[in-house]
């Protein structure tokens, strides 16, 4: 078969990860000497390390642990490579497939031949200096602070109602799931456990994991002071852990490249189909508060791109900063939660370690190992960003095969939020926040209003809380009334609820 001299193919992969018991005290370097130390292992892992001095675009993955002052130049300088193509990205769990995607287009376009994209984060270590008083030493301080590159401004309706913390919007999507399939609520949190335990077995076999421990299904799931109830229904040991200290690389190269490179083909591992979509950005604008459409479009888009199905994939690694995503996928997908091939080539961001927005770093080079190891196989790789808002998947195999960039996925519709009600509601979603002793302390409501609308509310009934652990509530009436109160963004509406007789 001919294969196209501009099909983008990774050629070189890199992770490594600086345990707390290998580094003790000091800790792990900073993410600039991090960078450098995953890309020159990638180059080696290509079998010409040399390559680096030709690189033509160097990109960074946005590292949350330090900003300086301009990291791709200091990188570069590091390296010994002056790229014509610099870029260093903003945030999210989609970021590093993004960016291999982008970067295939412009080797398609004739635009880049070579590039390096890496990713690193030391806040294990940063959260080490701090609790002790110190602060870490980092070098190239940027002259100015740079604000948090948000994508979207936090909204005030959201701020309202603290719908912040990652764990647990992504609790009120599994709820809403639950409440569809009509899925018991013991039931639905042992099937989580069920979901979770064989990710922990890869990532008790995997090096370069955080936590390489083996967890039984019933120590996921059960509740107890180590494993205490976060956001209901997700336990401690189910949701993502980002404080890590862990870096990795990619190296893609055009198929022409790679053969002037002199790189051996069993190295080799092409991208063959890949798509992006978004869901709406606000939790309560998403239409159906159980599932992703944006999903479905952009793995149905990636797979036909590739000239594959889903029972082609013979890996995957699906992204799993808390179960909903899983399970999203998975519903998205056409597959069940106890599939045999699993949802994971690391661990997943729970037990492998979810390092800020460079996860995808990790699964992409994990997953070229596997292939590289099972040729001809294909492997498929996905990415959720902000609160199930942004979707990215990636089709790979050691086959090369005819590449086309997909068409884009139309924006998703939403529905109306407001954000005061007075009056009836019906409970579309929840979640129960539990503070650190694991207590409930109260639970986040999203409700259908009258006239097709949604709205937040909160409920701080600690009782009813309780029995939202334990009975279904989603469907139940309640009570809204609107409070003003004082918040980070000024004065504005809350809603509180009342549950109805």
């Amino acid at each position: 078969m001919s294969i196209d001299p501009r099909a983008p193919c990774i050629v070189g992969v890199a992770a490594r990860t600086w345990h707390p018991d290998e580094v003790g005290e000091q800790g792990a370097p900073e993410p600039l000497a991090m960078w450098e130390v995953v890309a020159r292992a990638a180059a080696a892992d290509s079998t010409r390390p040399a390559l680096l001095e030709q690189l033509d675009s160097v990109q960074i993955v946005y590292c949350q642990t330090w900003q300086y002052d301009d990291a791709v130049a200091r990188l570069s300088a590091r390296l010994g490579v002056e790229p014509r193509h610099r870029h260093y990205s903003g945030i999210g769990g989609t970021t590093t497939q993004q960016l291999v995607n982008a970067t295939a287009e412009r080797m398609l376009q004739g635009k880049l031949d070579l590039a390096l994209i890496t990713s690193a984060e030391a806040l294990a270590t940063q959260r080490l200096f701090k609790k002790r008083g110190d602060r870490v030493p980092y070098s190239f301080r940027p002259a100015e602070k740079r604000p948090f590159p948000w994508e979207s401004p936090p909204d005030p309706i959201e701020v309202a109602h603290e719908v912040f913390q990652a764990w647990l919007t992504f609790a009120v999507f599994d709820n809403a799931r639950r409440a569809h399939h009509g899925v018991d609520l013991d039931e639905y949190r042992a099937g989580i456990g069920r979901m979770l335990a064989p990710m922990t077995d890869i990532a008790a076999a995997n090096p370069h994991a955080w936590f390489r421990v083996r967890r039984t299904a019933a120590e996921i799931a059960d509740v107890r002071p180590e494993n205490r109830m976060v956001g209901y229904p997700y336990t401690k040991y189910m949701v993502a852990v980002m404080d890590v200290d862990m870096a990795a690389a990619l190296i893609v190269a055009t198929h022409e490249r790679a053969d002037d490179l002199g790189i051996p083909a069993d190295r080799r591992v092409y991208l063959r189909g890949w798509c992006g979509a978004n869901d709406p950005v606000l939790v309560a604008e998403h239409p159906d508060l159980g599932a992703s459409p944006a999903m479905a479009a952009a793995s149905a888009r990636a797979l036909a791109a590739a000239g594959v199905g889903v029972d082609d994939v013979a890996h995957l690694d699906l992204y799993s900063c808390f179960p909903s995503s899983l399970h999203f996928a998975a519903d998205a997908l056409g597959m069940q939660s106890t599939d045999r091939r699993g949802f994971t080539v690391t661990g997943g961001l729970a037990y492998h370690g979810g390092p800020a927005s460079g996860y995808l770093t990790h699964s992409i080079a994990a997953m070229v190992e596997r292939l590289r190891a099972d040729a001809g196989e294909v492997g498929l790789v996905s990415g959720v960003g902000m609160h199930m808002t942004k979707h990215v998947f990636g089709v790979y195999s050691s086959e090369a095969g005819a590449v086309t960039p997909p068409a884009g996925v139309p924006p998703p519709a939403k529905t109306p939020v407001v954000a005061a009600h007075e009056g009836a509601a019906t409970v579309a979603a929840y979640s129960v926040v539990h503070d650190r002793a694991g207590g409930p302390v109260r639970a986040l409501l999203v409700c259908d209003l009258p006239g097709g609308a949604r709205t937040y509310a909160t409920l701080t009934d600690v009782d009813a809380c309780r029995r939202a652990e334990e009975e279904e509530l989603v469907g139940e009436a309640v009570l809204l009334r609107s409070v003003r109160v004082d918040g980070d963004l000024g004065p504005g509406p809350v809603n509180r609820a009342e549950m109805r007789d």
